[in-house]
């Protein structure tokens, strides 16, 4: 069970990363991934950009979600 949970993580951490890749090329608007990616992952972002404003323009949000699911990871890594 904790195998297929890390795999669901590792996966959203693999579209988190995409995101970001996608954030500073600007796709087409249309591009299946991207639009993939946006919507997986924009409902755990949004929230917490809620909380924590852009800070110089960075958006932080982006920051924070990826290191909480990365220690969520590392946590149930521990579990076997």
């Amino acid at each position: 069970m904790t195998f297929v949970l890390q795999l669901v993580i590792i996966a959203f951490m693999l579209c988190l990363l995409v995101r970001a890749v996608f954030s500073f090329i600007e796709p087409y608007p249309k591009n299946q991934v991207h639009q993939f990616t946006f919507r997986v992952t924009e409902p755990f972002i949004a929230p917490v950009r809620r909380l924590v404003p852009p800070v110089g323009g960075f958006d932080i949000a982006f920051l924070l979600v990826f290191i909480a699911v990365s220690m969520l990871l590392q946590l149930v890594q521990r579990f076997p």
